[in-house]
């Protein structure tokens, strides 16, 4: 019975916070518009970022099998580092070659770090679907 009333308050509560949170962001954003068209410019080029990032390798599928068959982990480390540099290249050039603030470089990292491992991950499906033919 309490925990049942618990998750009922708690859940009332969570809404009831979320839904003020809306409201603030609403007038902040209703009284200062250029502030929300900097939050869409900057969504829109994090997006276009993703989508570079998810479609490269994929782009590349050439690359891979050529590198697995070389059996050689320099090779390996040299084209993920590739892909990497190329995401890191593109990702200034969206933003302009400047990044300002720390929050700014601590997502830019992770944002790297992410497609970092993507790039392996899609590497080594690729590289295991070509041994496999």
């Amino acid at each position: 019975m309490l925990e049942w009333l618990a998750k009922y308050v708690g859940g009332k509560v969570l809404v009831a916070v979320c839904a003020l949170g809306c409201i603030l962001a609403g007038i902040w954003f209703w009284r200062h518009p250029e502030d929300l068209r900097a939050l869409w410019g900057v969504i829109r080029l994090t997006l276009a970022w993703l989508g570079f990032v998810a479609i490269l390798p994929w782009a590349l599928f050439f690359i891979p099998p050529r590198v697995v068959k070389a059996e050689s982990n320099v090779a390996s480390a040299v084209m993920l580092i590739g892909y990497l540099l190329v995401d890191v290249l593109v990702a200034f050039w969206l933003a302009g070659w400047h990044v300002g603030g720390t929050l700014a470089w601590v997502v830019l990292l992770a944002g790297f770090l992410a497609a970092g491992v993507y790039n392996f991950i899609v590497c080594e499906t690729i590289g295991e679907r070509t041994e496999s033919l």
